[in-house]
């Protein structure tokens, strides 16, 4: 089986493991996350955190993205484009005043555009899958990837996924680009220095 096979077959598998998680212990596996990402000597030292709104059985990401903001710090989220070929970043100031996009998921509405990737201190990564070495199953369009390339190199990009969404190997291609952390419910993967 080829590299985008096996992950096809992974993805289906670990997004039908996600969704059997009852609504009750995926807000509570959510909860243990989001209070160990705010320990993250990354996420305290940082000033403007990207993060992302989630959707269907996803780590529950509006517990954390609050907390940003509570924590008077700068919130950045994603925007789809329209023709679909990337992300535009905007700062927010409520997660409240967001709409739907072209997936479902949470979007600002506008609002400052984030020009320069170079002034994000702390991005949270989506993924379906990931390895104890930072090799990320993403959903298959590439947004991060191309995101990430352009990371400072000092500052901290850490996923957030429930305990089974780590697997032992995740095939990688060439534009596959990994994160520096992974916090679970039970377990921080630390790849980087700058997650710690």
């Amino acid at each position: 089986m080829d590299a985008s096979s096996v992950k096809r077959e992974l993805r289906k598998s670990i997004i039908a493991r996600r969704d059997a998680v009852s609504a009750f212990d995926r807000t509570s596996m959510s909860d243990a996350i989001t209070r160990k990402l705010l320990m993250m000597e990354a996420y305290k030292k940082a000033d403007l955190v990207l993060a992302y709104m989630s959707f269907g059985s996803e780590f529950e990401t509006d517990g954390f993205a609050r907390r940003v903001l509570e924590g008077g710090k700068a919130l950045a989220l994603p925007r789809l484009r329209t023709d679909r070929s990337g992300l535009d970043l905007h700062v927010v100031s409520d997660i409240d005043d967001l709409e739907v996009g072209l997936w479902g998921i949470r979007e600002p509405r506008g609002g400052d555009a984030v020009e320069d990737f170079s002034l994000i201190d702390l991005i949270l990564v989506p993924g379906v899958a990931f390895s104890p070495r930072g090799d990320r199953l993403g959903y298959g369009g590439g947004f991060y990837d191309r995101l990430l390339v352009n990371k400072r190199s000092d500052a901290a990009s850490v996923a957030a996924a429930f305990s089974f969404q780590i697997v032992e190997k995740i095939p990688i291609e060439e534009n596959d680009i990994p994160v520096d952390g992974i916090v679970t419910e039970t377990e921080e993967y630390f790849l980087n220095r700058n997650t710690q």
